[in-house]
């Protein structure tokens, strides 16, 4: 800058002066585009929807895993609490049955077993069929 001699006030050179018009051209351009960007409500709405998406996403995803432990969890403790204690009271109820049954039948029932777990179609065609027998009798005895 060049010094006025009488004042001591300093005056901008043509140079400075075009340099300081071109930052506040900058500096309004910069002003221009924030407001244009905040009166652009469609664009707003979209990127806010964006983001609440994502949300929901994120949201639903942590909801899935809970549930997913909370099922897992309560599945064990259904094992824990009712299938094992049945199964230990069945084995009982059978070992007792067992004790009191002949020989023979005993024997017979094991063999049964034995193809059961061999063949479980058999036992599935048996069901069945006990069951059409038992439809049968049922409509019969209606009538």
């Amino acid at each position: 800058m060049s010094k006025d001699a009488e004042n001591g006030n300093s005056t901008p050179t043509p140079e400075e002066l075009r340099a300081m018009v071109e930052g506040t051209r900058e500096e309004l351009g910069e002003t221009v585009q924030a407001l244009a960007a905040k009166a652009d409500v469609r664009t707003r709405a979209r990127n806010k929807a964006a983001e609440v998406k994502a949300e929901a996403m994120e949201s639903a995803t942590a909801a899935g895993t809970q549930a997913k432990e909370g099922i897992a969890q309560a599945a064990r403790l259904a094992q824990e609490s009712v299938v094992d204690p049945v199964r230990e009271g069945g084995a009982a109820a059978v070992a007792k049955v067992r004790e009191k049954m002949p020989e023979p039948v005993v024997e017979k029932a094991e063999q049964t077993t034995e193809v059961v777990r061999q063949r479980p179609d058999l036992m599935i065609a048996a069901a069945v069929s006990a069951l059409a027998v038992f439809l049968i009798v049922r409509r019969l005895v209606r009538r």
